[in-house]
């Protein structure tokens, strides 16, 4: 699901998050990581830790070096990601348990682009790795 917000309200977001002194329960920072596996486990994680400490929303956010919290750009572009013939997206909408609902966005500031993951909080999520895997995601779309 993506929702539209304006570049303004995403740069200030970014900018905002990346003011925190340290990463925290609820956010969370990366340059590159493109690996589906990682980001469904940190998807899950930062939701269910969002909900433990009174946070409405979690976030894991590329393009921001996690030490320093500075913009340095990614190439990481989750609109395009994709595991099998599956949507990054739409696998993850069918991987996690409960369902929560969450957006990703893409923008670019000075030239250095970004992405934003935004999830609701919500406690018990658990991301389904055995559906993540490539011929168990095949067999469940079979069925």
């Amino acid at each position: 699901m993506t929702t539209n917000y304006t570049a303004e309200y995403l740069a200030s977001l970014v900018h905002e998050l990346s003011k925190l002194p340290q990463e925290t329960e609820w956010v969370e920072f990366k340059v590159n990581n493109a690996d589906p596996q990682e980001i469904g486990e940190y998807i899950s994680a930062l939701s269910n830790s969002a909900a433990l400490v009174g946070k409405a929303f979690a976030y894991l956010i590329w393009g921001v070096e996690d030490s320093a919290h500075t913009l340095v750009g990614t190439s990481f572009k989750p609109h395009a990601a994709r595991v099998g013939n599956e949507e990054l997206e739409n696998g993850f909408c069918g991987c996690s348990r409960p369902r929560f609902t969450f957006a990703f966005w893409k923008r670019t500031s000075r030239g250095r682009p970004s992405s934003c993951w935004r999830s609701s909080a919500l406690t018990g999520s658990r991301f389904n790795s055995a559906a993540w895997n490539i011929s168990a995601l095949a067999r469940t779309r079979k069925s």
